[in-house]
């Protein structure tokens, strides 16, 4: 059995959205290769993009990828995204994150961070409200 990369990244562009999973030990060259991939997907998106980042399965990020985490904000930002769904099963496992983001995201981008999977997909597909 071959073990999962340490990152993986998915779009759907008729939601609008990119997902990033890390799990297990990150490094710099995983982050920087995911901040890549993540840049190649952004012509694909329309402005307001939703970013599902599903740290679940996360055990450990290298405190050297605070600068390619900060770049990759800067990035989204620039590019038009809306709203960033976290999942942090465990809020002792933020990394820093939430202060990256108030720096980043400058209040311009709606930060939400969910502890399941379930609460996330709820974000990001909330009920239709009834018509009118």
């Amino acid at each position: 059995m071959t073990a999962k990369a340490p990152w993986e990244i998915q779009d759907d562009v008729s939601r609008n959205l990119i997902q990033i999973f890390y799990r297990g030990h990150v490094g710099v060259a995983e982050v920087k290769a995911a901040g890549e991939r993540v840049a190649v997907l952004l012509p694909r998106m329309s402005r307001g993009f939703a970013l599902l980042a599903d740290l679940s399965g996360l055990d450990s990020m290298e405190l050297d990828c605070a600068p390619y985490i900060s770049k990759l904000m800067d990035t989204l930002r620039d590019n038009g995204i809306g709203t960033v769904v976290r999942i942090i099963p465990d809020r002792t496992k933020d990394i820093g994150l939430n202060i990256l983001s108030i720096v980043h995201y400058r209040g311009s981008v709606q930060v939400i961070t969910c502890q399941t999977a379930e609460e996330a997909w709820r974000v990001l597909n909330p009920p239709s409200s009834p018509p009118f």
